[in-house]
């Protein structure tokens, strides 16, 4: 049964709220880099673009609707956390702080907003924490390929600083590549120095 992405931005319309803004993360489980949160209000009259959870997409397909978002949304924020802060507050904590760094922002105020995942952020706005919510509306979906195009490209940027780990290829991810040249070269600034797989070799 194909899932109607707008369903929780059409509850929350009934409830009269009107600039609904989609917000996820991507990098939790990278072992190096920084965790990136975007935050999305679509417009109701978005033209079927094909948007959907990030992860069920090209990086070609991503590329091309990171673009279309910015070009349709009412407003979109980002928000970034690097390493040494999620060393010092822990990775969940991070993500649900760059969630409130990309609701600031917004140079649109949201009246609701629709959350990835089970937590409630810092905010005093009505919120629903959605599981999952990256395959279940659209707006965060929006937010999650925001998210994910964004820190690719920032972990790209940093392969051409730290060629030797192959940031490019696996964005951080704990891969058998990465986790041989971290045994190979030991660990870079951007590396996660609280995380398993790291911190053995600090």
């Amino acid at each position: 049964m194909k899932v109607d992405l707008w369903f929780f931005e059409k509850k929350a319309s009934k409830k009269g709220f009107s600039q609904i803004a989609g917000i996820d993360e991507a990098g939790r489980g990278p072992l190096a880099g920084p965790v990136v949160s975007a935050a999305v209000i679509l417009p109701g009259s978005l033209p079927p673009l094909g948007i959907d959870d990030s992860k069920k997409l090209t990086p070609q397909k991503r590329d091309y609707l990171f673009d279309k978002i910015y070009d349709h949304a009412v407003a979109v924020g980002t928000g970034i956390v690097g390493p040494s802060e999620i060393d010092r507050i822990n990775i969940l904590e991070a993500a649900r702080l760059s969630m409130v760094l990309a609701l600031k922002d917004l140079n649109a105020q949201p009246d609701y907003l629709l959350i990835d995942g089970p937590f409630r952020i810092a905010s005093d706005l009505p919120q629903e924490p959605i599981r999952k919510g990256d395959s279940l509306s659209i707006s965060i979906a929006a937010a999650s390929i925001v998210a994910k195009v964004t820190r690719d490209r920032m972990m790209a940027k940093y392969h051409q600083d730290y060629p030797q780990f192959g940031f490019s290829q696996h964005k951080g991810y704990p891969t058998k590549a990465h986790k041989a040249a971290i045994r190979a070269h030991g660990c870079c600034p951007i590396h996660r120095r609280s995380f398993k797989g790291v911190k053995e070799y600090l």
